[in-house]
C-alpha cells in the first residue's frame, strides 16, 4: 500500500509474504505485477517523446509505423497515436488478446501486423470497447520513433529519471530481482479459483507482445514516487526537474470518451454521478 498526501508519501509498506511457503516479507520495495495500470506507464512514455518533439497526439500512426494496418483501409489511414489510447477504435471488448493470452510467443511487430485481420465491432470512434492490443501497437511505435523497445524506453526514460529504480518492464530483469513476489492461486479444486493454494510457475506469463498494456513489476515505494509525478503534473518529488511537462500532463488528465452512467438503486441514488469517462 502506498498514501501520497500533499505531494509526500506518508505510507509505503508491504504485507505478506513474497512467495506461498515462504517466510520472506513483502516490504516497500518487493515488486509486484501491477497490470493494467502500466498502461498509464506507456501513455507517459508517449508523452516524453511529445515534449522531445518527435511525436504529436494526433499524428497519423501510418506515418511512425508505415507497415501498421487496421481491418478498414479508412481506419488504417486515419487513426492516430491518440486513438491507439482511449479504446474507441471500433475493435470488439478484448479483440486480438487471444494473440497473447494465456501465453503467446509472437514478437510484438509480428502480433501488430496480423491486427489487420481483426473486424470492428462498431464503426471507428463510435463507442468505448476497452482493448490491449493497440497499446501494443503504441509500444512498437515508442521503438520506431525512439530507436529503443518499448522495455528499454520504459526503463531508461520513465524509470530512471522519476526515480523508480526497483521497478522492471522486462520479465528477465524481474527474474532475477530477489525481493520480488510470487504468483500463486487455488488450482487443485477442479476449477480454478477452487482448492488449496499453491505456487505457479513465474514464468509462465502472458505474451511479451502485450506488455505494453500491463507488463511491469513496481514496488510499493516507487508507485508513491508515480503518484506523486501524477499529483505534481509531471514534476519530480524533491526536485526542480520534470519527467513530463504540464501540457502533457494536461492532455493526460483530459478526459477523451464518455460513458453511460450507470443507475444505481434508490438508497444510493446521491451517489450516481453527473457523468461517466475514460482516458
Amino acid at each position: 500500500v502506498a498514501i501520497v498526501e500533499n505531494g509526500k508519501a506518508t505510507m509505503a509498506k508491504g504485507f505478506g509474504v513474497r512467495a506461498l511457503g515462504s517466510n520472506e516479507p513483502v516490504d516497500a520495495d518487493t515488486i509486484l505485477p501491477t497490470g493494467s495500470t502500466g498502461k498509464a506507464v506507456t501513455t507517459a512514455a508517449l508523452a516524453v517523446l511529445v515534449d522531445r518533439g518527435r511525436i504529436g497526439w494526433d499524428d497519423k500512426v501510418i506515418d511512425h509505423l508505415p507497415g501498421f494496418a487496421m481491418y478498414d483501409p479508412w481506419v488504417t489511414r486515419e487513426i492516430t497515436i491518440r486513438d491507439l489510447l482511449v479504446h474507441r477504435s471500433g475493435l470488439g471488448l478484448g479483440e486480438g488478446d487471444l494473440l497473447m493470452v494465456p501465453r503467446g510467443s509472437l514478437s510484438r511487430a509480428e502480433s501488430v501486423r496480423r491486427l489487420r485481420y481483426l473486424k470492428p465491432a462498431t464503426s471507428f470512434r463510435y463507442g468505448f470497447a476497452y482493448d490491449n492490443v493497440l497499446y501494443m501497437v503504441a509500444g512498437q511505435l515508442i521503438e520506431a520513433v525512439s530507436g529503443k523497445t518499448w522495455e528499454r524506453f520504459v526503463a531508461e526514460d520513465v524509470f530512471k529519471p522519476a526515480g523508480m529504480l526497483h521497478s522492471t518492464s522486462d520479465d528477465e530483469v524481474r527474474w532475477k530481482v530477489a525481493d520480488r513476489a510470487y504468483p500463486h492461486a487455488r488450482m487443485d479444486g477442479g476449477l480454478r479459483g477452487v482448492g488449496r493454494q499453491e505456487r505457479l510457475d513465474e514464468r509462465d506469463v502472458l505474451g511479451r507482445a502485450a506488455a505494453p498494456a500491463g507488463g511491469l513489476a513496481v514496488s510499493a515505494n516507487d508507485m508513491a514516487r508515480w503518484l506523486s509525478i501524477q499529483l505534481g503534473r509531471g514534476k519530480l518529488p524533491d526536485s526542480e526537474g520534470r519527467l513530463f511537462s504540464a501540457k502533457q500532463s494536461e492532455e493526460m488528465w483530459t478526459p477523451q470518451v464518455f460513458q453511460p452512467v450507470d443507475p444505481l438503486p434508490d438508497s444510493l441514488k446521491l451517489a450516481v454521478p453527473m457523468f461517466n469517462t475514460y482516458a
